[in-house]
């Protein structure tokens, strides 16, 4: 398999297409009204819960948002398992800026660029710290899709900015301030470095808590069909 080098980038990135996934909600009502003032033609695109909060939180500019389920083509599976792992949203989120190929796989599949993902992940460590926790409460807020998009994102940090913490909110609106509503390669940079960081720190809580649980415990909580 051949591997694609990357020689040349540019520096500030115009913010016009941006995924929105939180389970963490709080900032949304000054990030995306700052982002809407910084950058004015941007968009949105979210699932579940987060489009309903970006639909409050835009009134009436909900012109601005999509339902990835409507630009992907496909619903949700059920429970949520399966909303945002479609080969157009990873097409948008790892295709290359100077890359002819690229440019004609997002027009024969209608995708298109995204410049930003605001992305964190399920609950796990508030999950399995609450009280009476079971193996099966605890897997089911794994997160799948998140830490994917997250690292396809920090990845090409070449030209997507990648967002995990709410605290991060103030420091990207002041750095699309000041870059007229496009974000450095220093500041994507930096924002990767935290997002790798964050699925790390992820994945190790997830390791730990298995490490700690005995396999009879979890068989118990399980109906097993033999055979």
């Amino acid at each position: 398999m051949a591997i694609n080098i990357v020689d040349r980038v540019e520096d500030r990135v115009p913010i016009r297409n941006v995924i929105v996934s939180v389970s963490d909600k709080r900032g949304l009502e000054t990030f995306v009204p700052g982002l809407l003032d910084r950058c004015p033609d941007v968009r949105f695109f979210s699932t579940g819960g987060t489009y309903e909060k970006l639909s409050e939180i835009l009134g009436d500019r909900a012109d601005r948002l999509t339902a990835i389920s409507a630009f992907t083509g496909q619903p949700e599976m059920q429970g949520g398992l399966v909303k945002t792992l479609d080969f157009k949203i990873y097409l948008g989120l790892l295709s290359e800026r100077f890359n002819e190929a690229h440019d004609q796989d997002l027009e024969r599949t209608g995708s298109l660029r995204f410049d930003m993902v605001v992305v964190n992940l399920y609950p796990f460590n508030e999950t399995v710290a609450s009280a009476g926790v079971t193996v099966e409460k605890a897997r089911a807020n794994i997160d799948i899709g998140g830490p994917c998009m997250v690292r396809a994102a920090a990845k090409n940090f070449l030209r997507v900015a990648v967002v995990v913490d709410p605290a991060s909110y103030g420091e990207v609106l002041a750095a699309l301030e000041a870059g007229d509503g496009a974000l450095d390669l220093a500041t994507r940079f930096a924002l990767a470095r935290k997002a790798f960081a964050h699925t790390a720190s992820y994945d190790a809580s997830i390791e730990r808590y298995l490490e700690g649980i005995a396999f009879e415990e979890a068989r118990e909580v399980y109906d097993v069909q033999e055979g």
